[in-house]
């Protein structure tokens, strides 16, 4: 058995602020042995208590549990309580009114929810690789994870949560590669609402037809026959009675209706939950989960769950009528032929070739992947999210004892290092474009002007939150000083900061968002001078959007009639070199 420290304490001996430049250019980029890992199944680790172990010994603990259940099944069967109670407990009822076969409707919206799951499983594999922890707190402290899909977080260096990211393989993620959640999300998200437009249409004729009858519970009596089935599965037997062409039995019955119906609309309620617009608006929405990080491990058991439920439905299938269950759920037909499993084998051909083709298209047409998704999940997200105006307040006892860092580099150069060295008295802020009033402030001009104090949580486009006390000038100030012309709609911000390709760091807003009360301009952290790993002199806090949105080091403000003048025109540096979306609410 693997076990990891108590607790891992990257920050345990980490550089002060004037030693932090030149300890990150060092280091900042290495991983553990020089390069990211791949996600495989020996660096998964559950935490136990203090300690972390392999996943390796948790899965043969459920072996051996489930052979143990197997051997009590069968000693349950075969004794006369056992027997009582499977004879009291009919599996399969009698057929009822419930009708016989399985309807067009039925046969269709299965097909698509196995080819919109199987993009969204990949897709969403990919987005976790590059946050490969999972928290009970929305702190997200290193060593805190409830599970983790690589090592500790090295302490002796600066360790970023980009850092952190680990390499899927294109067999398993969609795309695969590393720090590819930009297209990850895209597919991600576009077949996301594939999936809700798929569901709502079965729900629709789910209460329209007579089918109802088959699936929904209508007695407590059904909990008794399922449990009955359960004894009939685990000892190795398989019920008698009607086929499921006449109607299910008790446990597919409620397992069907629980898939359906519990576990669909979970998984959209707990990816809504990783919504900074939502979170930041309505703090009581997280409260039935627990917090945001809770509901990011929701989200993740669910898909595991989503997955184990088709491993196991498939077996079942194989092993009560392979020709005839196919021949149900593909033709409609309850004949005893190959003609289902030959249409089930073309869709699973037709399956792969598409996740082949997605792999191949995200790599060679990955632009226009972008768009699409912009002209369809980006004006969801504004439809949806873009009229939340953020409001959300933490109180000091909830700010994070942890809060990741976050970028690819820190500002360098020697104009740099003079505003470094010289405490920024130097710096100046440049505010130009569409405006009546261009203006150059210093920081102690911006400190003179009104100042707003916010504890509020940030979210992360990795998956990673943290709650920050932040102190700066709201941005409506700095608006009605510089007077915006009437065709100024957003506003450009860049960093002192080069992005990963080179060339300044980049990204926009919209005039409407930095007009909401909590978006600032900050240059304090917790009740101190903004640190220079999170953003020094001047960063940017827009609560209803994801961190990369929030540029840090800001060197100049520029209005602009549309962000689509700037650069290559998407948004952002992000959004220009790694196919981000242009305004992501979620």
């Amino acid at each position: 058995m693997s076990s990891g420290p108590p607790e891992d304490d990257p920050l345990a001996s980490a550089p002060n602020d004037a030693e932090l430049q030149d300890e990150y250019l060092q280091q900042a980029l290495l991983s553990e042995s020089g390069a990211h890992p791949r996600m495989s199944l020996t660096r998964v680790h559950i935490r136990l208590g203090r300690r972390f172990i392999s996943i390796w010994w948790l899965l043969a603990a459920v072996a051996g549990l489930g052979v143990a259940v197997v051997v009590a099944a069968k000693l349950y069967a075969a004794s006369s309580s056992g027997r009582a109670f499977v004879a009291r407990h009919v599996c399969i009822a009698h057929a009822s009114s419930a009708p016989v076969g399985v309807p067009a409707f039925v046969r269709w919206t299965h097909l698509l929810s196995f080819v919109f799951l199987i993009m969204i499983v990949r897709s969403g594999l990919q987005v976790l690789a590059d946050h490969p922890r999972l928290y009970g707190k929305v702190h997200c402290t290193p060593g805190r994870e409830w599970l983790r899909f690589r090592g500790p977080v090295p302490q002796d260096r600066v360790w970023t949560a980009k850092d952190d990211a680990i390499t899927l393989s294109p067999l398993v993620g969609l795309p695969g590669g590393r720090h590819t959640i930009g297209v990850a999300r895209h597919w991600h998200f576009i077949f996301d609402m594939l999936f809700v437009i798929n569901g709502i249409a079965y729900v629709v004729f789910f209460f329209a037809t007579p089918w109802f009858h088959r699936l929904l519970p209508t007695s407590w009596s059904l909990f008794g026959e399922a449990a009955s089935c359960g004894v009939t599965y685990l000892s190795l037997h398989l019920p008698q009675g009607a086929t499921a062409w006449v109607r299910y039995d008790a446990l597919q019955q409620l397992s069907y209706f629980a898939v359906i119906f519990i576990l669909a609309p979970l998984a959209i309620l707990t990816g809504l939950a990783m919504s900074p617009a939502l979170d930041n608006r309505f703090r009581w929405y997280t409260r039935p989960f627990g917090n945001r990080q809770i509901a990011r491990s929701l989200h993740f058991l669910v898909m595991v769950s989503f997955v184990v439920f088709f491993l196991g439905h498939m077996a079942l299938v194989g092993l009560t009528g392979l020709a005839k269950n196919l021949n149900h759920i593909t033709l409609g037909s309850n004949a005893d032929n190959l003609n289902g499993f030959a249409i089930w084998l073309l869709v699973v051909v037709l399956v792969i070739g598409l996740n082949v083709w997605a792999v191949r298209f995200s790599w060679t047409h990955t632009r226009i992947l972008q768009r699409v998704s912009n002209a369809t999940v980006g004006r969801v997200m504004d439809l949806l999210f873009d009229h939340f105006a953020p409001k959300v307040q933490y109180e000091r006892k909830d700010i994070s004892p942890y809060f990741w860092p976050n970028h690819i580099r820190l500002p360098e150069g020697p104009e740099w290092e003079q505003l470094r060295d010289g405490d920024f008295r130097d710096y100046r802020l440049k505010v130009h474009g569409l405006v009546e009033h261009p203006v150059e402030l210093s920081l102690i001009e911006l400190r003179e002007m009104a100042k707003q104090q916010q504890i509020t949580m940030h979210n992360c486009i990795q998956g990673w939150s943290g709650i920050a006390e932040w102190g700066g000038l709201p941005f409506s100030t700095l608006i009605d000083l510089v007077e915006p012309e009437p065709e100024a709609q957003w506003v450009m911000f860049y960093s002192l900061a080069k992005g990963g390709d080179g060339g300044v760091y980049y990204d926009s807003h919209s005039i409407h968002d930095l007009r909401h009360a909590q978006s600032l301009l900050a240059y304090e952290m917790n009740g101190e001078r903004l640190p220079i790993l999170h953003g020094a002199p001047l960063r940017l806090r827009v609560e209803n959007q994801l961190g990369f949105k929030h540029v840090k080091w800001i060197g100049e403000i520029e209005f602009v009639r549309h962000f689509s003048e700037r650069f290559a025109g998407y948004g952002g540096y992000q959004e220009d070199h790694e196919f981000f979306g242009y305004r992501d609410e979620i």
